[in-house]
């Protein structure tokens, strides 16, 4: 079953993702620089739809409850090398 996450905007490029695992609720706020989006080709695409799929796609590499309380966007970039050409794809493509 895939997880799935509330994703909530609370200021301008920050997002509140709330989700269950393992008995308990997570959050962790996602702030998003609007220039990486657009360095990366998806400048023109939703922000709460950046987050939801940046929130599945770090569940598929790390446990929710692992998550930390703050995420940059640039930071998953620079610890994962799949992560923008799987968000590219999945954004193109749903």
């Amino acid at each position: 079953m895939e997880q799935s996450f509330e994703v909530e905007l609370v200021n301008q490029d920050e997002y509140l993702v709330r989700a269950e695992a393992e008995g308990q609720a997570v959050e962790s706020l996602f702030r998003v620089d609007p220039s990486f989006l657009e360095g990366i080709g998806l400048g023109g695409f939703d922000g709460r739809r950046v987050i939801e799929e940046t929130s599945r796609f770090l569940a598929g590499h790390q446990s929710v409850i692992d998550f930390p309380p703050m995420i940059d966007l640039e930071d998953i970039a620079a610890a994962y090398s799949d992560y923008v050409p799987t968000l590219q794809v999945h954004l193109r493509n749903r």
